[in-house]
């Protein structure tokens, strides 16, 4: 469940001043391992300095490409990201964990209306998923709303530019910067107004089937709250975040005692014991129990478990849906323990 295969960098591509995109050489015998759904993500882990780091990555190219591909945003206070962009170069090896991920596009055999809003590092899985989508069927048509701060920073501009000019009548964009004025560009955010003219205005006979959402939680929520106003079933809008605000533990105030816990991963089991003011994968990893993890900040899904005895609760969660938490499922990232005793189980999800 937790392997790491060391892969080679085949390229490394600039894409702006400030983000590369990494194609890793994937051997024929680990063809199958990393096999791919438009839309999932890599989690690349490497010791920068001495310390070893886990990132997630969206993959931008398409299944059908036959290449592995992610884009890096240098970040300011960013550590792998800096070092991706600055240090990382073709030949060097990175662990990286097979693809993973539900925030997917699988090819259907009937035409599909889809629209996408990305903003910045957003485009990522959505690059992957517009070609997947325009490939799958003749009349499948794509619209993307793409905000970045001016042209020079817009991630993949030369790739978008280029489906533009293939799938002319079933590719539209609608680009908005936010510190450039530009041809054919909005100015500013992806905001309420942006929804609107979209699917009210500019395509307002289009039915769409499926919506994409991706980059920071402050414009998911925004586009998102727009659509379900304008009468889109939450079911027809997915999203993923690629950052989101650090939330307040104030539940950990709240908590006291200790917890029994028995954690299951790769068919083993272990017995530990917590207190309930920890996280449970806090509390997992530093018993050194190979659980898999990525972000920890509950913004990826690579920590999903579940819960088969006892009860644990969530510091905030985006990802799992009201019928997956009743389920027993829970981002252990962001769990603490309420009861006594708490069986964790990773294998089955």
């Amino acid at each position: 469940m937790n392997d790491f295969h060391a892969l080679k960098i085949a390229a490394v591509d600039t894409l702006t001043p400030n983000a590369v995109a990494l194609t890793f050489e994937v051997p024929e015998n680990l063809k199958n391992v990393f096999a791919f759904t438009a839309g999932q993500y890599i989690t690349i882990k490497h010791k920068v300095d001495g310390k070893e780091l886990r990132r997630a990555y969206s993959i931008s190219s398409a299944p059908s490409s036959g290449k592995l591909t992610v884009g890096i945003k240098k970040m300011p206070k960013g550590t792998f990201s800096v070092y991706a962009n600055e240090r990382i170069k073709a030949g060097d090896v990175l662990e990286v964990m097979p693809p993973e991920g539900r925030f997917v596009f699988e090819s259907v055999s009937e035409a599909k209306n889809v629209a996408a809003f990305a903003a910045g590092s957003g485009i990522t899985p959505i690059m992957s998923i517009a070609q997947t989508v325009l490939e799958s069927h003749a009349e499948s048509t794509f619209v993307l709303v793409f905000g970045n701060q001016s042209p020079e920073e817009t991630m993949y501009l030369k790739a978008v530019q280029e489906l533009q000019d293939k799938y002319t009548n079933r590719f539209f964009v609608e680009y908005i910067y936010s510190r450039s004025q530009a041809e054919n560009a909005l100015f500013g955010r992806i905001e309420t107004s942006t929804v609107n003219f979209v699917i009210k205005n500019k395509f307002k006979d289009v039915s769409f089937d499926v919506f994409y959402l991706c980059g920071p939680e402050e414009m998911i929520t925004t586009v998102s709250d727009t659509l379900k106003n304008n009468g889109i079933s939450e079911e027809k809008v997915l999203f993923e975040l690629f950052t989101s605000p650090d939330t307040e533990d104030t539940l950990a105030e709240e908590l006291d005692g200790k917890t029994k816990v028995e954690v299951l991963v790769d068919d083993e089991t272990f017995s530990i014991t917590m207190d309930k003011k920890e996280l449970v994968l806090d509390a997992v990893l530093k018993q050194d129990i190979n659980a898999p993890y990525s972000c920890q900040g509950g913004v990826c899904s690579s920590c999903i478990a579940r819960i088969t005895e006892g009860k644990a609760e969530m510091v905030k969660n985006q990802i799992l849906t009201d019928g997956e938490v009743a389920e027993g499922l829970v981002l252990t990232c962001q769990a603490h323990p309420l009861t006594p005793t708490l069986k964790v189980d990773y294998d089955d999800v």
